[in-house]
């Protein structure tokens, strides 16, 4: 069925930004956090075209309607997708958390710094690692690095975020945990679509 297809196309579209979120560079991170809350949403809207087709459509559906407008992970991820489409806004803040650093002798697992290295960053705006690194035009470029997990962690973090998902606390709150229960959510929904209106 086409409209079971264009679901499945779409929450790829979700997964890969939340891929791209959490393993992708570090100046992806925001356009695959806008890409899973926005191709998230729209899950929704592609499955209610099953509705002038399915009778049952309605019936069906009705639980995750009042389960996503109760829950408050699922109204978050909501609400994001209309500050992104409407304001083009995305507020998130990064957390660096260091276990152990000692300079200069822990430099060295950052790998060699580049031609014209000026400085040394541990969690940017993105999340990353890196060298800042000043042109020969007097510019200055970010060379990003990973950043060894003996040594730290970074994580990006939402204003406000939500605690409880389907009736549980949320105990990492994390972006990228949080975009992981949104799609995980997503995911049941829509293998649960196919299961009940795929034609065999």
């Amino acid at each position: 069925m086409e409209i079971l297809l264009n679901v499945q196309e779409t929450i790829k579209t979700a997964e890969y930004g939340l891929r791209d979120l959490i393993e992708g560079p570090p100046e992806r991170k925001l356009s695959g956090l806008r890409n899973l809350v926005v191709f998230g949403r729209a899950i929704t809207n592609v499955l209610q075209g099953l509705r002038s087709i399915e009778p049952e459509f309605d019936a069906w559906y009705r639980k995750y309607i009042d389960e996503m407008e109760s829950d408050p992970l699922m109204k978050y991820f909501y609400n994001l997708r209309s500050l992104i489409l409407k304001e083009g806004f995305l507020e998130a803040s990064v957390h660096a958390h260091i276990k152990k650093l000692e300079l200069p002798y822990d430099m060295s697992l950052f790998g060699p710094s580049p031609p014209f290295a000026k400085g040394f960053f541990i969690g940017d705006q993105l999340g990353g690692t890196g060298w800042e690194v000043e042109l020969p035009d007097g510019s200055r470029m970010k060379y990003y690095v990973e950043l060894p997990s003996n040594i730290g962690s970074v994580s990006l973090h939402f204003p406000d975020p939500p605690n409880h998902h389907l009736g549980k606390d949320i105990t990492n709150n994390s972006i990228e945990e949080l975009s992981s229960l949104y799609i995980d959510y997503l995911r049941k929904m829509v293998r649960d679509a196919k299961i009940k209106f795929e034609r065999i």
